[in-house]
């Protein structure tokens, strides 16, 4: 178990939540609540801290909580570190929100029924991971109900030894980590041609990848000035597994997976499409998580202006398989948020 991995399940984002003023019956209004919020959790399991701090004030009717931030509402199914990484590119602390108990825009998300449906949404990306891993999801759909019951338990409660020991019995590890604590030791120089290209690499099996991707013509030096996503039509979600294998003596590096995950933006990447999983998840919005280039030249080169993960942002020359090892979330999948700058020539409208 390594230091990186304790410190992704033990992240928390600082949060500051408003009750939406036509949900306010009483004067004073309510002050917000202060909550400390897991960044692999999903909003919609707040919902036990947040209903009895609100429940005075509300008016009557069904509760079904949703969110948004600065007017736009939030995806319940990605998990709480993502939305933050994604909507906050100059991070804000404490994370302003506004929840709702009624009037839930079902126009806009899909239907949430609290945590049963945060749950199958985990383990239906659990099983999706599974089948890009092994090519079957067969040991997820054979665990037991307390393998099932601890496993969603060491995720709802950040127990990671917990979670270690029930998904070993999934058999999805299939990364070989050979890394020291220190992996500057294995990093390469800008100029290096790379001699370490046995460093932390995987053995077999392809890495499910989910990833956010938004798209900015303007030129930014410091992310305060840069655009923000205020709506969903401006990132693209998508799914694509990649595989990590040496070429030429140099190890995969995360410049690399990002240009061989994402070849409708740069020039000489190849991706496999032959016989690709490519697993697209239908969501409220009728979103294209398989094909971003439909909008776009595929000749086109693009500049990488962020990578985030986890909240972190990596160089990119870090061993790819390091990051699998140590930042993935729960149900196996890498999250990555990716904000590209293209040429205004490179859009088709």
């Amino acid at each position: 178990m390594s230091e990186a991995q304790k410190y992704v399940w033990e992240g928390a984002i600082p949060l500051q939540i408003h009750l939406h003023e036509s949900e306010v019956t009483t004067l004073p209004p309510p002050p917000p609540a202060l909550v400390l919020a897991p960044r692999i959790g999903y909003l919609p399991l707040l919902i036990s801290l947040l209903k009895p701090h609100f429940s005075s004030t509300l008016p009557p009717g069904q509760d079904t909580i949703w969110f948004e931030y600065k007017g736009l509402p939030l995806k319940w199914y990605i998990p709480t570190g993502v939305l933050f990484d994604l909507l906050c590119v100059e991070p804000e602390r404490p994370w302003n929100l506004t929840v709702h108990f009624r009037g839930y825009p079902s126009n806009l998300l899909l239907p949430c029924e609290g945590e049963d449906s945060v749950k199958w949404s985990f383990i239906n990306s659990l099983k999706e991971a599974a089948y890009v891993i092994n090519g079957n999801c067969k040991n997820v759909m054979n665990m037991s109900q307390p393998d099932q019951v601890e496993l969603w338990g060491s995720v709802l409660n950040g127990n990671l030894e917990s979670y270690r020991r029930v998904s070993s019995k999934l058999k999805l590890g299939t990364f070989e980590d050979k890394h020291t604590e220190n992996i500057n030791s294995v990093l390469p120089k800008s100029e290096s041609t790379g001699d370490t290209d046995a460093a932390g690499q995987v053995k077999s099996g392809r890495i499910p990848v989910r990833l956010y991707v938004w798209t900015v013509n303007e030129e930014f030096d410091d992310f305060e000035d840069a655009p923000q996503v205020d709506d969903w039509d401006k990132v693209s979600y998508i799914n694509r597994p990649v595989e990590i294998h040496n070429e030429d003596g140099k190890f995969f590096s995360l410049n690399d997976a990002v240009r061989r995950l994402l070849p409708e933006f740069f020039q000489g990447s190849s991706f496999d499409s032959e016989g690709d999983t490519n697993i697209n998840r239908t969501t409220e919005e009728g979103e294209n998580s398989g094909n971003p280039g439909s909008s776009f030249h595929a000749h086109e080169i693009a500049e990488i202006k962020l990578v985030r993960i986890q909240g972190i942002e990596p160089i990119l020359e870090i061993p790819f398989s390091w990051v699998v090892n140590n930042l993935m979330n729960p149900e196996y999948f890498l999250h990555m948020c990716v904000c590209l700058k293209v040429s205004e020539a490179s859009a088709v409208q």
